[in-house]
């Protein structure tokens, strides 16, 4: 969505994100190792000339109760879901504070502001609610820098981070039933809040948490 509307995209993931539209590249990185993380943001920068925008998407979920919860497995979710959060943005603040601004787009989720499910998955609650005060410290720390940091909170979407659950006739009924809206939400409802918040739209937003919920926190 954003290279639709002239942006020069760069996807940065572990994994080649396959067939891209026009105007997107791709490149690995891990976003848990924090010298990759930096010479991928400096690359991009060279490449393209500044860095504008920054969505910081990449995360994992394990769903497992918490006394059943292994603490490597605790780790690898806060590792990708918050510290590659931080280690992103900082890289990317780095050049725009140089280059005058920027806008910086974190991903978090509505289990980042309840405690509660349809199944425990502590670790990724934890590492979201961590995602949205790091954005709030963000946004105040750089806004001298014409930097504005905000989060989307999205519900469930139909990606693959969840397509497990969605093969569950049972589970997919239990989150629309949660859900005001009585679905689910499509990538691309999340990607037209990312798209406002990194605009024009938004110039006076900033440290601001956008749900993309369908409802959900309203209740």
């Amino acid at each position: 969505m954003l290279a639709a509307c002239g942006a020069r995209v760069v996807v940065l993931d572990r994994e080649p994100a396959g067939e891209l539209p026009a105007g997107v590249e791709e490149a690995a990185l891990d976003v848990t190792d924090e010298t990759a993380v930096d010479a991928a943001m400096a690359a991009v920068a060279e490449r393209l000339g500044r860095i504008d925008v920054l969505v910081a998407s990449a995360g994992i979920a394990i769903r497992r109760p918490a006394t059943e919860l292994p603490l490597d497995d605790w780790q690898k979710v806060v590792d990708v879901n918050l510290t590659g959060v931080f280690l992103c943005a900082r890289a990317a603040a780095r050049h725009m504070i140089a280059a005058g601004g920027g806008r910086i787009v974190t991903v978090a989720s509505i289990m980042g502001v309840v405690g509660g499910g349809a199944y425990p998955n502590v670790s990724y609650q934890a590492s979201k609610g961590g995602v949205i005060n790091l954005t709030r410290a963000l946004a105040l720390e750089w806004a001298p820098h014409r930097i504005r940091v905000n989060a989307v909170a999205p519900t469930y979407v139909r990606t693959r981070l969840i397509a497990g659950l969605l093969a569950d006739a049972e589970v997919l009924a239990e989150l629309e039933r949660r859900t005001p809206l009585g679905r689910l939400a499509e990538p691309d409802e999340v990607a037209d809040a990312v798209l406002f918040l990194a605009g024009r739209g938004s110039a006076m937003v900033t440290g601001h948490v956008l749900a993309v919920d369908g409802g959900y926190l309203a209740q």
